[in-house]
Formats: structure tokens, C-alpha cells, sequence
């Protein structure tokens, strides 16, 4: 599952979302570089250099999974972990499973309610866009427009780099899978009420019609070290619709977890 490993010192281990693969978080390795972190980024199940061999039925399939590939790599070495929409429900469950090792937790998007149902999300709202970066966007405008708050140039080019790779190589029958089982056995704060302590930090966007905001925060309690942060200008790509903003709350995490 490992995909690829990057920088030196204390591992960071990078998880990704539904339908993408690693390279949706590749932008944390810029945020952090310079920092004594490593950040180890996986390939979940459906992603193109997984899928051949994935046997995955569910999301507690991918999460043991993820617990077995984080065992085998670090042993007993203490991490931190960060999720991105699906990714961070299972950096939750992962950082509570392994409460003794972790660090601290952070979430991008995070899903905390696996049914879209039982998700509070705002409405769906587009702030800017710029015609001729949708009319030049060619069979990527579909899946550009579905998920962006912010359609303008730089938007684009973060899409296209980051997201789209993944998009296209994702293997449509593990998916459907996965998603006809798409919860966890149980929520990670009810199996493990005791609050989580570490340096946490949950990240959301204004405009996120996914997953939304309100379920995240109502989670707050659980953190007693949790930066809970909602951003204007953003919906589910929040890392890369507000991409500063998100390295500097990143670095931060980390310098509580540092210090």
C-alpha cells in the first residue's frame, strides 16, 4: 500500500480519499519538507497500483489493512497520521487503534457519517468562476465542476495535477465495493470515548457539500488538543482551494506535536 515515502524523521503517514490515489496529498510534502518529518503516502485499495491486487470488500477491510501496512512498516515507532475525506475516517480509527503510538491526528475533509443521508452539508455553491478555464478543461470539466468552489486557473491546474491522475486510474469494481460497505464497524470516538489528547487538527470547508462541516465539529469535545478549523472558500479539495492556509495549520499541528 505504501506508495511513496518522502523527507527524513518521525513518520507522517498520508491517507487519501474515495475514487483518487496518494497524489491528492502530495502537497503536504511541500508543506513540510523542511521539517524533521517523513511522509509516507498510501495507496488505498482502488487506487490504479493497488487495485490488481486488492481483495478489499469494505471499509473495515481497508482500515485493517491500513493497520497491518502501518504495523509491518513502523513496528512500534511512534507516528502521525493524516486523512483526507475517507482517508480521514480511517486516520481517526487509526490514531485510536493505535492510541499508544500515535502522535497526534489530523483530518482534511474528513467523513465522520458514512451515509451521505445522515450528513448536514450546506448547499451546493460555486464562488468564482472563469468561463475560459471551463471552456479549455476538455473531459476533465465534468469532475472539475462536480467538486470546486474556486473554478479559476490555479483551481485547475491543483485538479489536474493532483486529483485527476487518480481519478482515472481508480478500478470502478473495487470501488463498488467498498462502497456497498462503506462504514466503519463502529464510530472511532464511541469504540474509544476516553478523549483523544494528542495535538489533533480537523480541517473543513465553507462550502464543502460532501461531508460538510457541523458533524466534524460536533467532535470537538473528543479533542481537548483539536485545532477545529472551517474555511471560506473551499469545499471538499479544502487543501487545495486554500492550499496556504492549509500548509500553515499543517505546520502548526505538527509544531504542537514537536513541542
Amino acid at each position: 500500500m505504501i506508495a511513496r515515502v518522502l523527507g527524513s524523521g518521525r513518520p507522517l503517514i498520508a491517507l487519501h480519499g474515495f475514487g483518487v490515489d496518494h497524489r491528492i496529498m502530495l502537497p503536504l510534502a511541500d508543506a513540510v519538507q523542511d521539517l524533521p518529518w517523513r511522509t509516507v503516502f498510501l495507496d488505498l485499495p482502488w487506487a490504479e497500483a493497488a487495485a490488481v491486487t486488492a481483495t478489499a470488500k469494505s471499509a473495515v477491510d481497508v482500515a485493517d489493512e491500513v493497520l497491518a501496512e502501518i504495523d509491518g512498516h513502523l513496528g512500534d515507532e511512534p507516528f502521525a497520521v493524516i486523512g483526507n475525506s475517507f482517508g480521514g475516517m480511517i486516520a481517526r480509527h487509526v490514531a485510536h487503534e493505535r492510541r499508544d503510538n500515535a502522535l497526534g491526528v489530523a483530518t482534511l475533509a474528513g467523513v465522520v457519517h458514512p451515509a451521505h443521508a445522515d450528513r448536514a452539508v450546506p448547499e451546493r455553491t460555486v464562488l468564482h468562476t472563469e468561463p475560459s478555464v471551463l471552456e479549455t478543461a476538455g473531459d476533465a470539466r465534468e469532475a472539475f465542476e462536480e467538486v470546486s468552489v474556486i473554478q479559476d486557473a490555479a483551481a485547475f491546474a491543483a485538479f489536474e495535477r493532483y486529483v485527476l491522475p487518480g481519478l482515472r486510474g481508480a478500478d470502478p469494481a473495487v470501488m463498488d465495493r467498498i462502497a456497498a460497505d462503506y462504514a466503519l464497524d463502529a464510530v472511532p470516538e464511541e469504540r474509544h470515548p476516553e478523549p483523544f489528547t494528542a495535538p489533533a487538527l480537523h480541517l473543513f470547508g465553507r462550502q464543502d457539500d460532501v461531508v460538510g462541516y457541523e458533524d466534524g465539529l460536533a467532535l470537538r469535545v473528543h479533542y481537548p488538543r483539536g485545532s477545529f478549523v472551517v474555511l471560506d472558500g473551499a469545499g471538499h479539495n479544502v487543501h487545495l482551494e486554500q492550499a496556504g492556509i492549509t500548509a500553515a495549520l499543517v505546520r502548526d499541528w505538527l509544531a504542537r506535536i514537536d513541542r
